[in-house]
């Protein structure tokens, strides 16, 4: 008596299975293919041409499918010249002829590596990563080199360099500007300059690197204790920071000053 019981209850599950459109069910998806790597002629066939088995591009040395981005990469397409190699270099450097369609990254700086690096964050987050490309960044068994390793040194510089100025633009936000032919160069300062809101305006300064002729125009709080004192009762805010310099011909506590020729 319990077999037809069992098969009921088999029969039953089926049923249920086809009154909630899951008959079709096939389980899990197939795993994506295993991660593979390339040589460089190999890689070099990837263009999307005729004959080509796909539309592959790599970044430091790690290799994207870019082919859902067709219109763009596919032969025609204006990134194309990226396809079937690794043009690292290019990513940064904006020369886009054959001799700058390379990988080599040496003497790029760490601001520009991490560029580099948030490239290739795209590209891991936007298509389907295939592989590694044997040469400079892994060698034959997918393995990183030393200039996958010294590349990823300069881009950690790059990401200090990158704090260190977001929390100099919190004390020193960037001036406003402008420049017409009838009445010469402006800077000045609001609640909002240089894209930083904040709950004062400040001042218009000229802010020097240590060891630089270069400068860039920054606003300076004029009141409150000094940035780097937070308990001093010092209350002229920034203004006598070392590195700072006035405006030629501006009055010294004006939110706004005319650039003039030095």
């Amino acid at each position: 008596m319990l077999q037809p019981l069992v098969l009921g209850a088999a029969c039953a599950a089926a049923a249920l299975l086809l009154s909630c459109g899951l008959a079709g069910w096939r389980g899990p998806e197939a795993a994506p293919p295993t991660p593979r790597v390339f040589s460089k002629a190999e890689l070099s066939r990837y263009t999307g041409g005729a004959g080509s088995p796909g539309l592959y591009l790599a970044v430091l040395g790690q290799v994207f499918d870019v082919g859902r981005g067709r219109k763009h990469y596919g032969p025609g397409g204006s990134y194309h010249f990226f396809t079937g190699r690794d043009a690292s270099r290019a990513f940064v450097s904006g020369d886009f002829t054959e001799p700058g369609l390379v990988d080599d990254v040496s003497g790029l700086s760490p601001i520009e590596m991490l560029s580099l690096h948030e490239w290739l964050t795209f590209y891991k987050r936007e298509y389907i990563f295939r592989g590694k490309l044997a040469g400079t960044y892994y060698d034959a068994n997918g393995e990183p080199t030393q200039a996958l390793i010294d590349a990823e040194l300069v881009t950690e510089q790059g990401r200090k360099l990158k704090t260190e100025s977001e929390l100099e633009n919190k004390v020193f936000p960037p001036c406003n500007s402008e420049w017409t032919s009838g009445r010469g160069g402006r800077v000045w300062c609001s609640t909002h300059s240089g894209g930083i809101e904040r709950n004062w305006v400040g001042v218009p300064r000229k802010l020097y690197k240590a060891g630089s002729k270069n400068y860039r125009c920054v606003c300076v709080r004029t009141d409150g204790p000094a940035s780097n004192q937070p308990e001093s009762a010092h209350n002229r805010g920034d203004l006598d920071n070392p590195a700072l310099r006035e405006y030629p011909g501006c009055q010294s506590l004006s939110d706004s000053c005319v650039v003039v020729d030095e």
